[in-house]
């Protein structure tokens, strides 16, 4: 993928979610809610704090992270769904 976010940005692919509930039912696509836990693809260089130094991110490509319901902007790059959105948006790592 040739794409960068920039400053604070992060690009996301979701995770697909199950399709049956713990109990064996299986869910309809029509009334399926989107995951809000996804994989982190690319990051953003950082922020500048108040003097003009550039701060890193705390995620990284790769990273397994959780967000909001409605965070983001979704994007379609090489037929691949994506999410862009900023860093403040992303709730926690998985398993880190």
């Amino acid at each position: 993928m040739g794409f960068r976010p920039l400053h604070d940005r992060v690009v996301v692919r979701r995770v697909d979610s199950e399709e049956k509930t713990t109990g064996g039912i299986i869910i309809p696509d029509t009334v399926q809610e989107k995951p809000s836990e996804g994989v982190v693809v690319s990051v953003g260089l950082g922020t500048r704090d108040d003097s003009g130094k550039v701060v890193a991110l705390d995620v990284k490509p790769g990273d397994r992270v959780l967000f909001g319901k409605w965070s983001g902007t979704e994007i379609k790059i090489d037929n691949d769904e994506l999410l862009i959105m900023k860093e403040s948006d992303i709730m926690g790592v998985i398993g880190s």
